[in-house]
Formats: C-alpha cells, structure tokens, sequence
C-alpha cells in the first residue's frame, strides 16, 4: 500500500523538490519504520543519511542538492560553487556540493557527509539570501566566498566581471558586503578590483587598460560602457573618449569570439563613422605587458591630440616604464 503523505507535508515536498528528511517527516507523524519499510520496497530512495526521494524514479541534481541540505542541518545554506551555480555564475557545477552550516554546528558528527563540503561561518544569518529555495548565501557573500579560495587575481576579477556583467548585482553591493565582513584573505586588492569594476572595467583586459595606459599614463579620463543612440539603436562602448569622438574598443578572444569581432568591425565602419567617431581597437598583445601598454598609451594620446583640445604629450608619456 502507498504510504499516505498528510497535506502539510504534500507543500513541503513541493517546495523541495520531492526530498524529505527523517526529522521532518516524524513532525508529520510518518514513523521511522513506514519510511524505511517504503525504501526496502523502492517506493522511497534513500539519498543520504536520513534523507529520502519520496519517489522511485531518477534522482537528479536538485534532488541531490535538496538531500545535501537536509543532511547538514536545519540552519544549512547552499554556497561557494553549488550557490554561484545556482546564481548561473559558473559554467561547470563542481561535482561536490557546497554547504554552509553556523560555525557551532556539527552536522558530519557520525562522519563525513558523501559528496558533499562543509564550510562554517559565524555570520551565516546575515550572509543567507532571505526568500530563495534552496536556501543559499546571497549573490554578493556566494561571489567573496569564491574570491577568498582563488590565488590567481585575474579569475577574481573575472569572477567579479561576471557578476555584474550578468546583472546579478553591482559593484556598490559587493563593496557594502565587503565592508560587512571584519575578515578578508587580501582586502585592500579586493576594495581595487571592485573600485575599477565600479568604473565599468567589466574584463581583465578592459583593466589592463584603465590602469597600464590611461592611469599610468595620465590620458583623459573616458567613459565606460559608454551608451550611444545610432540610427535610433543603443550601441555600448567599452571607452568613449566624448570630446574627442575617440572610442577605444577592447577585444579579448574569450569575449569576443572571431565571428563577434568582425561584427564589431562592420558596425564601426558603418555606424560610429556616421558620428565622425574614431574607433580604435587593441587585444591582449597590446596590453599584456607594460612596454605594450606604454606603446598603446603612445597611439591613444597622438589620436586624441589631434581631434581635441588636450595637450598631452605623445610618444614617452609621463610615468611611461620604457
């Protein structure tokens, strides 16, 4: 006989997906014996310790996920790459799941919990997203946990990028979160990176050129992700240098694949030279290394000297390493 599932407990399956965990189904007086006799007839799986599928069909990875939080506790978040796969941060799911439980919890008392990764915070309640399911850490403390378990400072800032290039929040947010936390693995390189995405560098290569050519080398101060209305259609400019109509485009290969930069190019000549707008266009070689980009600030600052009223210096410009 199918065991009966009361009505209150019918809304909580729905809400997690069809798993259940041991204590929440004592609540709604199913007994441990009807579950485990239910299981033994393969009419419930077992996914993880105390954990069932209340049904016989295939368990998926939301099921998985589901079971990972019920196992680690009442209190237990989803974070780091389970919660930015959630988020759609992250292209390839890690295939262990990430949880968070308060730092005096111990939800592995009786041994690890399979496939799964248990972090501890003690600011678990502020850093816990208040109305999504699964439950998991907010956008901006998924996107800090990550930065903190990254060495490279070019996958953090990629990290960063994508967050807010996706419209998953701001670069403002991160910061406020940022300040929250009184621990930080590498602070002050964390406030810079967030402080240049906040000025709509949104790519390490756009970076590369807001502080190796136009900081360094005192150019005018351009305008990121510059909007502009042609023909009655929106177009965004990585740098738009207004005064001038000199627009500096940015191309890295993982950006802008071969088939988007000969887009680029079309729309260029036909659109901003309609705006008597110059284009220039650099990639990864004229940025990558500080003579590069001493000779890129070099091109940039003979184009601009020679359609505005600035008059900086051309060829070794001031701070210039070479």
């Amino acid at each position: 006989m199918t065991l009966e599932i009361p009505a209150g407990c019918g809304e909580l399956l729905a809400r997690q997906d069809g798993v259940i965990g041991r204590s929440q189904a004592l609540e709604f007086g199913l007994s441990a014996y009807s579950m485990r006799h239910r299981a033994r007839a393969g009419e419930w799986q077992r996914i993880q310790r105390g954990v069932y599928a209340t049904f016989s069909g295939q368990v998926t990875r939301d099921h998985e996920v589901w079971a990972a939080l019920l196992r680690a506790g009442p209190k237990a978040v989803l974070s780091h790459q389970t919660a930015a796969e959630l988020y759609g941060l992250v292209k390839q799911p890690s295939p262990l799941i990430h949880v968070t439980v308060p730092a005096a919890s111990n939800p592995a008392e009786h041994g690890k919990i399979p496939g799964v990764v248990v972090h501890r915070s003690r600011i678990l309640e502020r850093t816990r997203h208040p109305v999504l399911l699964p439950p998991r850490t907010r956008i901006e403390d998924t996107v800090l946990d990550l930065m903190e378990g990254m060495d490279a400072l070019g996958d953090r800032y990629d990290l960063i990028c994508r967050a807010i290039g996706g419209q998953l929040t701001t670069a403002a947010r991160l910061r406020m979160a940022l300040k929250r936390r009184k621990r930080f693995r590498d602070r002050p390189e964390a406030e810079s990176a967030l402080a240049d995405a906040g000025q709509g560098a949104l790519s390490n290569l756009e970076r590369w050129y807001l502080r190796g050519v136009e900081r360094r080398h005192k150019l005018p101060v351009a305008k990121r992700q510059a909007r502009i209305k042609v023909g009655g259609q929106s177009i965004y400019l990585d740098n738009l240098y207004e005064g001038y109509l000199v627009c500096v485009e940015l191309d890295g290969s993982a950006a802008h694949p071969a088939g988007e930069q000969w887009r680029d190019k079309r729309r260029d000549r036909r659109n901003l030279a309609a705006e008597k707008i110059v284009t220039m266009r650099f990639g990864y070689a004229d940025l990558g290394t500080e003579r590069a980009q001493c000779q890129t600030a070099a091109e940039v600052a003979r184009v601009l000297r020679g359609r505005g009223p600035w008059t900086g210096v051309s060829g070794r410009l001031p701070g210039c390493p070479c």
